[in-house]
């Protein structure tokens, strides 16, 4: 069957989020300029379309900074700069990223991140109204469009910075979330949706969703799915590789780990709990290589696909199927699973830097 490439990222994890034993703080792999760098530089040489540099708050290290300082390093790879909307000032945003742009030389995209901010308490319904202001005023300005807008959230009578980005144009958008008024944020102003791991049949119905939300706006979306992976030579080898991930973890530790996520109370990650409620009591898998154990340490994306090299390949290719254009990867350690990834099943992936 011929399929459209698609794009494969990697993670890097800047918010203390790398283990041998999930739950188990292991010195050498908390993050740190050299430990992210690695992962980035691993996944580059690997041949990864694209790597997430997630967003965090007390734990790990700042994105942004990061994202100038691994730019001249890297060449080929695209950089996905997860952004917390409220947490900087519209204005300051839209010159960072078009600074970073160019010392990329075009190479960045922008997740948007839609959260509550330290200490802020705000209904789901006024801070996804909040994102979309922003989205739309920072895309306006990256096109070169004078603002005018006059919101509830932000107001602004302001030229475009004379700093553009390599194209001229606004970087791609990524966004995701399961909650209707997420839905809707995204069907307006997403260029990517973004989906957590679901069921095969589950995916399908969510994405049925968001093309006919995006048609109601005249647009039309691709989508992305992140997940984490443990490929091994053997299926036996990825599960046992799986299960020790976990061998070391108590209810405990997980529970405070999943706790401490600022969207530990949002529609995503019910439906993580969900799936893990759902699967096999004895082995946590909710279908056919799919495997939940995963998040018992984890808020959001809570899920791996567990298998030999002809395994996650199909099942990538299952959700490929259903309409998924892009892929964000991850495993424990990130490095090694990044290596094992690259080396099992990447190049058997028709692959390649997203475009509209």
């Amino acid at each position: 069957m011929a399929r459209t490439p698609v794009e494969v990222s990697w993670f890097s994890a800047l918010c203390d989020d790398d283990y041998e034993f999930l739950g188990q703080i292991e010195p050498s792999l908390q993050s740190s300029w050299e430990h992210c760098r690695n992962i980035a530089l691993t996944a580059e040489k690997n041949g990864f379309d694209n790597i997430l540099l997630p967003s965090g708050y007390q734990l790990g290290i700042d994105n942004t900074a990061f994202a100038a300082g691994i730019a001249g390093l890297t060449s080929k790879i695209r950089l996905l700069l997860a952004i917390r909307v409220g947490e900087m000032w519209p204005p300051q945003i839209v010159r960072q990223l078009a600074t970073l742009d160019r010392m990329m030389n075009g190479r960045l995209a922008v997740n948007f991140i839609s959260s509550e901010m330290p200490g802020e308490t705000m209904a789901s319904a006024p801070r996804y109204a909040r994102t979309l202001e922003a989205m739309k005023i920072l895309r306006a300005w990256m096109n070169g469009q004078h603002v005018k807008h006059q919101g509830e959230f932000f107001q602004f009578d302001l030229a475009p910075p004379r700093i553009s980005t390599v194209s001229g144009q606004s970087p791609y958008f990524y966004f995701g979330g399961l909650s209707e008024e997420a839905r809707d944020v995204a069907a307006q102003e997403a260029d990517v949706y973004l989906m957590w791991p679901d069921t095969v049949a589950n995916s399908k119905a969510v994405l049925d969703d968001m093309n006919a939300r995006a048609a109601t706006y005249g647009r039309t979306l691709k989508h992305g799915f992140r997940v984490h992976v443990v490929v091994r030579e053997t299926e036996a080898e990825a599960r046992e590789a799986a299960n020790r991930l976990l061998s070391k973890l108590d209810a405990a530790t997980g529970d405070a780990i999943r706790a401490r996520s600022l969207d530990a109370t949002s529609v995503g990650v019910r439906r993580q709990a969900e799936l893990r409620e759902a699967a096999s009591a004895n082995d946590g898998y909710v279908e056919e290589n799919l495997w939940t154990g995963i998040g018992r340490a984890r808020s959001g994306c809570g899920a791996a696909i567990v298998g030999d090299p002809d395994q996650v390949l199909a099942k990538i290719n299952a959700y490929r199927d259903v309409g998924f254009d892009a892929f964000i990867l991850s495993g424990y350690p990130h490095a090694t699973e990044c290596d094992l990834f690259g080396r099992y099943v990447l190049p058997r992936l028709e692959h390649a830097q997203l475009k509209l």
